[in-house]
């Protein structure tokens, strides 16, 4: 954060903080397993990670209780259920609750107080900081998701939370100094009245993919260095500064890949933390959305095996890690360690955590209830991946109608407009009749501003060849299952189809050979190598998200208005969502010319 609030100071003064230890936790001795072997007590680190404003177990796009093909549930309400069972099962023993980042965004209730009511002006405490202050946690870690909603918010937010939000490699860009607690030290009491204690570092990493994904609100303002220099760095200073054990809480994967190629700082690092940085115990993960139950990395300098895992998204899953320990020589020994994952859907939610945020989360229905439309047809996005469809023809209209009309009468204005747009949701759809704004925030979940770059001819065609990767490659008499014509490597949100021109997909050929017919909207005039096109886009994919070639440039628009917003405005300023509006088939998959579907 800059300087110029309070809870950005507090968090600029992180190395002097991060020396003081927070209050001690009771507990108490654990069984040796041998009766004769040394006295050992035990420690118990619950961790959550990517909940992304889910409190209630609920279902804002549906207006219905949530639940999935596997049956899950999700939310905070439910977490707090766990933690507390955990808790009294132990019976005060020492346990610590941790979070790995990605909590401010993701539902429409953490939209809604950001956006239509945001706590910067309100004043009113934003709803994850009132779930997570009930649940009691002793540190969190900053997400790339938490810088959202720009700077002043998330420092409002922090300055609400009861407990340290932690980002080591979130640095001031002016003074080089953190801008963020790096770490905090806990004591932890480990049996009665003057028995030993143990100091247990934990240090935060968010993701350095943040100086691309929110550049427009951290440029000049903070720079993100590498999770695993940074880890470097910090563990030998908790060490020297007593800690017994470190734990780090980091938004990042274990893939060691990069969804913005190898130029920065790796998006997905934990693995090689563990293998290259020493004194570390354990890793709570997150960022990647995958459920890593018990991992064991080996560090390649001492062979000590670091624990690591990963507990899903969305408060389905809560990680249990548990630590035996002894006293050697004045000195504490992990004699063994090991994780467990519980699931959310074996308990019902916690009333407090509940009424806690029942106001607005009963605020947050009424709102994405709202009509804004009738749509004269159901319009759905489940073959958008592979079949041009209405619903995102209706994204991609109202980008290109946007940026045609700002850049009237500017040096631009008179170059054809395309228009970008990606199926985020295999399951969104506008119903036939009244259409809401819980069905807008369905087909387009992100919080994406729009902007315009402009690109030539060659590429465009680059650009969609390397879109074209998404799907596998499947011989001319090779048979055809939607559901699994994409290479599962690909997420659906790195799928990009474009308006305004024509083009085929040849699913046959390789990867980069793909693109057999790209030509001039209801032509067969081959789009000429040096034409130039002014290119509709999402802030995330222009800045660099996905890796996309060509499109990091200069914006010839950027009004920051947020995409979603101006889907909801276009329908109510219609009245109607009528596929004759925009519907203009111009991409079709093809094996040898010949149509897949």
């Amino acid at each position: 954060m800059t300087s110029s609030s309070g809870a950005s100071r507090r968090q600029v003064l992180a190395v002097a903080a991060a020396a003081a230890t927070t209050p001690l936790i009771a507990g108490t001795p654990a069984q040796a397993a041998d009766p004769k072997g040394p006295k050992t007590w035990d420690l118990t680190v619950l961790g959550t990670s990517d909940t992304h404003g889910n409190v209630y177990n609920w279902d804002y796009y549906r207006d219905a209780e949530f639940d999935d093909s596997k049956h899950n549930d999700v939310g905070v309400a439910k977490l707090a259920t766990l933690v507390n069972q955990i808790r009294a099962e132990r019976k005060g023993r020492a346990t610590l609750v941790l979070d790995a980042g990605d909590t401010i965004q993701g539902t429409p209730l953490a939209t809604y107080y950001a956006k239509q009511e945001p706590i910067t002006v309100t004043g009113a405490t934003h709803p994850m900081a009132r779930a997570m202050n009930i649940l009691r946690y002793d540190a969190i870690t900053l997400g790339n998701h938490e810088f959202n909603y720009g700077l002043p918010l998330l420092a409002k937010w922090i300055g609400q939370l009861g407990f340290p939000a932690l980002a080591a490699n979130a640095v001031n860009a002016r003074t080089g100094k953190p801008a963020f607690l790096p770490y905090v030290i806990k004591e932890v009491r480990l049996g009665g009245h003057g028995a030993p204690t143990l100091r247990v570092g934990i240090l935060g990493l968010t993701n350095p993919g943040v100086a691309i994904w929110d550049k427009g609100n951290v440029e000049g303002k903070l720079v993100f260095p590498g999770m695993v220099e940074t880890a470097a760095k910090w563990v030998p200073i908790m060490r020297a500064r007593g800690a017994d054990l470190v734990i780090i809480s980091a938004h990042g994967g274990d893939s060691g890949t990069s969804s913005y190629g190898p130029e920065l700082p790796n998006e997905n690092p934990v693995a090689l933390i563990a293998q290259q940085v020493r004194g570390i115990d354990a890793i709570l993960f997150g960022h990647a959305h995958n459920e890593v139950v018990e991992k064991f990395v080996t560090n390649t300098a001492t062979g000590a095996q670091v624990l690591t895992a990963e507990p899903s998204k969305w408060g389905q899953r809560l990680t249990r890690m548990d630590f035996t320990l002894a006293r050697e020589r004045g000195r504490w020994k992990v004699v063994s360690k090991g994780a467990t994952m519980l699931n959310t859907n074996t308990v019902v939610e916690d009333p407090k955590v509940l009424a806690a945020v029942r106001g607005q989360h009963t605020k947050t229905v009424g709102y994405v209830n709202t009509v804004v439309a009738r749509s004269s047809q159901e319009l759905s996005a489940a073959e958008s991946r592979y079949r041009d469809t209405p619903i995102l023809d209706f994204i991609n209209h109202v980008q290109t109608e946007v940026v045609t009309a700002a850049l009237a009468g500017t040096s631009s204005g008179s170059l054809p407009v395309l228009s970008i747009a990606a199926p985020f949701s295999r399951t969104a759809v506008f119903p036939q009749g009244d259409v809401r704004i819980r069905d807008v925030a369905g087909l387009y979940v992100y919080d994406n501003t729009l902007e315009a770059v402009v690109l030539t001819g060659a590429e465009v065609k680059t650009y969609l060849e390397f879109s074209a990767k998404y799907f596998t490659t499947l011989p001319v008499d090779a048979p055809v299952d939607p559901a699994t014509i994409s290479d599962p490597a690909v997420p659906d949100y790195n799928y990009d189809v474009i308006s305004g021109l024509d083009y085929d997909i040849d699913i046959s050929k390789p990867v980069g050979q793909r693109i057999t017919r790209l030509v001039l909207p209801g032509t067969d005039t081959p789009v000429a190598a040096d034409a130039q096109f002014v290119v509709a886009v999402n802030n995330y994919r222009r800045s660099g998200g996905g890796n996309f070639p060509g499109i990091v440039k200069t914006q010839v628009y950027n009004a920051q208005q947020e995409i979603r917003q101006l889907l909801i405005d276009w329908a109510q300023a219609k009245g109607t969502i009528d596929p004759a509006d925009f519907f203009v088939p111009n991409w079709k998959l093809v094996r040898a010319g010949v149509p897949v579907f």
